[in-house]
């Protein structure tokens, strides 16, 4: 709902014009379609194509594209939508028109078909090419016109919008250079290990949680989180009790502020406009409502997701948030096997205490919580986790080598989602123990081609404890497939972690280059 200001006041005059000219004589109908829908698109190969819009009240709308005809009728409110069948990847430009029964056509041109991939999160997704490690020759570099890209501007709302203010453009040196950096290396290695166009949407806002990305829907999926979706509820339901009091407070002001232009008096000052507690970027589904709404129902193969430093006080209960964004997203898209592929937050030096600040977890181990919150995500099916502990840089949260953090988020799609069953996309991920007198020996999933000290050191930042729970910085040796932990503070070990602090670098790994994550084999600890 909008409220009149002081600009509306002077619009006035065209507003009466315009509606002078309504009562003159019927206008002619329009076509409008959404942003994300237009020239220069790449439509999502072998998936159902749905196109949607607006036209007059009751208007027969017709889509043409590759040889097929679709005609629906826009409903009492102006919207119409149309399913298409699926077609396959073509790198050849094609054009689509869409015209309706009382509307001149709208003809689009320039429309690819391969894969559509979104890339949504914080500031390390939203990173741009510009800023990245010797960001000028890899832009110079970026010339691929059947690579292409969207880019959602930032939007908070409290309602779901409708469209956004953008449009495709062909991958080039000017359009990359304020791209998603992690979205178009991503992209990059999908083009060329698919040969088909590429289509990127980047949705992205710096410093963001992850609710303000989930639909409701989501929340309602996950019974944790059903206290979010009450809260937006109560909110919503606050805000509007509110407005019939707001709304009279400002036809007052109009009536004295026509009487003082009429009267050439003083205008009085304008009451202050009721803010939505929902319109912020940090509220639920604010995010979702202006930025990734818009989008839906487009064909996407899958999405690429980067954030959580922003929820870094969350622990396990991420997990769940997690768990909500992708169950919501995969239900508004009504896509149940929407691939979803992240990347595991890099080792940084938050600022912390070495006593505890009044939580029930140190400050230091905050951060190995929402790794492990990431790495429980994966028992979602169609997930993947990107680990980048070898590329981070302490004292940056935002590490500048984004090409690679790219290009590991493409693995998993090549081997989850294009059936690259024979790449090893992973690197090691704990699986289970044994304990073999004084020592534990550990079991690895994606071993690869074999477990390897990554700089040839000594394994690092291995710890084990006994039956009083306490950890002992530990002694880690390679056998085989298998890692064998020890120390001579323990005699009768019972649990072991890897890289449970924010600032620890493992550098356990496979032969492909890999990283391991960190893991616990049970809860720490007390502290």
């Amino acid at each position: 709902m909008s409220f009149m200001n002081p600009r509306n006041a002077a619009l006035t005059p065209l507003m009466f014009m315009a509606g002078l000219l309504l009562l003159s004589g019927p206008l002619q109908a329009e076509i409008k379609i959404p942003a994300v829908i237009g020239s220069h698109m790449v439509i999502q190969q072998n998936s159902p194509i749905t196109l949607w819009g607006w036209a007059g009240a009751g208007e027969s709308v017709t889509v043409r594209f590759k040889g097929q005809t679709v005609t629906s009728d826009a409903g009492a409110q102006g919207f119409w939508r149309v399913r298409l069948e699926p077609v396959t990847a073509d790198a050849d430009p094609s054009s689509m028109t869409i015209s309706g029964s009382r509307s001149p056509a709208v003809t689009l041109v320039d429309i690819l078909v391969g894969e559509v991939w979104l890339c949504s999160g914080q500031s390390n997704m939203a990173w741009t090419m510009n800023r990245t490690h010797t960001p000028t020759p890899e832009i110079l570099r970026a010339r691929f016109p059947r690579i292409r890209l969207f880019q959602v501007p930032r939007r908070a709302a409290a309602d779901p919008q409708r469209d956004v203010d953008a449009a495709w453009a062909a991958c080039s040196p000017t359009t990359v250079r304020d791209f998603s950096a992690v979205g178009y290396y991503f992209g990059l290695e999908i083009h060329r290990a698919l040969g088909v166009p590429v289509g990127l949407i980047d949705s992205t806002w710096g410093g963001t949680r992850i609710e303000p990305w989930t639909p409701p829907v989501g929340f309602q999926a996950v019974s944790e989180l059903a206290g979010v979706l009450e809260d937006t509820r109560r909110l919503r339901t606050e805000y509007r009790e509110t407005l019939p009091a707001a709304l009279s407070e400002w036809e007052a002001w109009r009536e004295a502020a026509a009487e003082a232009l009429a009267t050439d008096g003083t205008l009085p000052e304008a009451p202050e406009r009721p803010r939505h507690p929902l319109s912020n970027q940090q509220q639920p589904t604010a995010l979702y409502n202006g930025m990734i709404h818009p989008l839906v129902p487009f064909a996407i193969q899958g999405a690429i997701w980067y954030q959580g430093e922003a929820n870094r006080d969350d622990g396990l209960l991420y997990q769940a948030k997690m768990e909500a964004l992708i169950r919501g997203w995969r239900d508004v898209w009504s896509k149940q096997d929407l691939s979803f592929f992240y990347v595991q937050l890099a080792p940084f030096n938050y600022a912390f205490n070495w006593q505890d600040t009044g939580g029930d977890v140190p400050d230091f181990y905050r951060l190995p919580l929402i790794w492990e919150a990431q790495r429980k995500t994966l028992s979602l099916p169609h997930t993947g986790m990107a680990v980048v502990t070898d590329i981070t840089n302490l004292n940056d949260i935002h590490p500048r080598n984004k090409k690679e953090v790219g290009r590991r988020l493409s693995l998993w799609a090549q081997a989850r989602t294009y059936g690259r069953k024979t790449l090893v996309y992973s690197g090691p991920l704990y699986r289970s123990m044994e304990v073999v007198g004084d020592r534990i020996r550990l079991r690895f999933d994606h071993v690869g081609g074999g477990l390897i000290s990554m700089d040839g050191q000594p394994l690092s930042w291995f710890e084990i404890a006994g039956p009083d729970r306490i950890f002992y910085k530990a002694k880690a040796e390679i056998r085989g497939s298998n890692v064998v932990v020890w120390s001579p503070r323990v005699q009768a070990p019972s649990a072991v972690r890897m890289g449970w602090h924010q600032l620890a670098v493992p550098n356990l790994g496979n032969r492909e280059g890999l990283p391991a994550s960190s893991f616990r084999s049970r809860r720490p600890p007390p502290h």
